[in-house]
């Protein structure tokens, strides 16, 4: 599967219009003052966006604000030459299911689940500990995305601090927390563990696409 393609809009900026490359979009907003502008996922709702106001777009994104083209160039541009895990659940807890996935062509290179219970913050640990015996079974060098900072620090301190409580319905899962910890102990590891800058860059590769 190709990268997936992200569209510009500028309303106000030194240049307005429609882009399809980040560097264009900044160039026509930096140093601009109140420069008003959003990425979109395809063409035809850029398209709309561009022709419609801005003001009706800026609340529609998952980010709880835009950043400065500052801060978008700080953050700069994510590491292609990497996986990304993510994970879903449908409720809380509910079905959880979890997938690793090549960043840059988004192909799926794991999978586990559904389990019949289950938390987000679960799946996002077995993830993550997933994927770093994935790279270390490949002994690759690749660095490893993930959107969740609960799960970040439950691996490097090799814990799963959940407060959901362990049932029969949820022993299979429960199952695999208990050995990615026992993993984590025992194993040693030089992956790179990286924070998915999602108000840059929108949703983790990885995601199951439910929001």
């Amino acid at each position: 599967m190709a990268k997936k393609e992200k569209f510009y809009v500028v309303w106000e900026g030194h240049k307005p219009g429609i882009y399809t490359k980040w560097d264009d979009c900044k160039a026509a907003v930096k140093g601009y003052a109140s420069a008003k502008y959003k990425s979109f996922d395809s063409f035809d709702i850029a398209k709309k966006a561009y022709n419609g106001n801005y003001d009706d777009y800026k609340g529609k994104s998952k980010s709880k604000k835009t950043l400065t083209t500052e801060q978008l160039e700080k953050i700069g541009e994510p590491n292609l030459y990497s996986i990304a895990v993510d994970a879903a659940s449908s409720g809380n807890p509910g079905v959880m299911e979890y997938r690793g996935v090549d960043t840059q062509t988004e192909k799926q290179l794991f999978h586990q689940g559904p389990f019949k219970q289950g938390t987000n913050n679960i799946g996002e640990f077995l993830a993550l500990v997933h994927g770093l015996a994935y790279l270390k079974k490949k002994n690759s060098d690749r660095i490893i995305y993930s959107d969740s900072k609960i799960a970040i620090g439950w691996v490097k301190q090799k814990v799963c601090r959940t407060k959901l409580k362990r049932n029969p319905k949820n022993a299979a899962m429960f199952e695999l927390v208990d050995r990615g910890i026992l993993w984590l102990k025992e194993n040693t590891y030089s992956t790179k563990i990286v924070k998915w800058e999602t108000k840059a860059w929108g949703e983790i590769p990885a995601d199951f696409g439910r929001k």
